[in-house]
């Protein structure tokens, strides 16, 4: 399938896709490690030689690996990322031509397998090829970094979206401890996920407003966001 819109180099995406039939592809935090590790690795220019890393560190944490191994982010600037049980968001800049396909490919091929061989999984694991759309503007930035943040407060408080967030201490205080998502190191500091982010070439308006506060406002100005 051809999109009809090619990614373009320099410019920034949206970038989302879930299970097949809504399954869930994470199903504990050692898959969404094995995930958070590939966004690391997959960015890069040469093959991807999963299994030679894994034996590498073998019996060692893929924190380790965040830690110890330099990739040269040659494909994508990595802006934000949340992972939820049956799906994914990502925001992505692209840096080399075919940049965010040639990275989509090499993770998804990379967790399916790690995925299907895990739980003795057929067929495919995603539904079709990833979704993408361009971050033409700034409040659109802002909007998709906070939608993209605020994902996760799903799992805590279902529903807010619709009726509008109960206790936005409860929800400051779950993002704080939610691990797979990029707003810890926006919000709260440095930690070891933050090899993933591009973080230095991300928009100043992103490190400076990040608290729970400015990012519900963010998701409010713009209604028309997301599917």
């Amino acid at each position: 399938m051809i999109r009809s819109a090619p990614l373009t180099t320099a410019e920034t995406y949206h970038v989302y896709n879930r299970g097949a039939h809504k399954q869930s592809i994470f199903i504990n935090d050692f898959d969404r490690d094995r995930f958070l590790l590939l966004l690391y690795i997959a960015n890069y220019s040469e093959r991807l030689h999963l299994g030679n890393l894994l034996q590498k560190y073998k019996g060692r944490s893929s924190m380790d690996v965040l830690t110890e191994e330099v990739v040269d982010k040659s494909l994508v600037d990595v802006f934000a990322y949340s992972l939820m049980p049956n799906h994914f968001h990502l925001i992505l800049r692209q840096k080399a031509d075919g940049g965010i396909t040639t990275f989509m490919k090499k993770v998804g091929t990379a967790y399916s397998m790690y995925f299907n061989a895990k739980y003795d999984h057929s067929g495919v694991l995603f539904q079709g090829r990833f979704k993408s759309k361009h971050v033409d503007t700034d409040d659109y930035f802002r909007y998709l970094f906070a939608y993209i943040h605020l994902n996760p407060v799903e799992l805590v408080e279902p529903g807010w979206k619709e009726h509008g967030p109960k206790n936005k201490e409860e929800i400051r205080n779950f993002m704080a401890s939610y691990r797979y998502s990029s707003h810890y190191d926006y919000a709260l500091g440095d930690r070891v996920e933050r090899a993933i982010l591009s973080y230095a070439e991300a928009p100043e308006f992103l490190k400076a407003g990040n608290d729970v506060e400015d990012l519900l406002r963010w998701y409010e100005n713009i209604k028309d966001g997301p599917e």
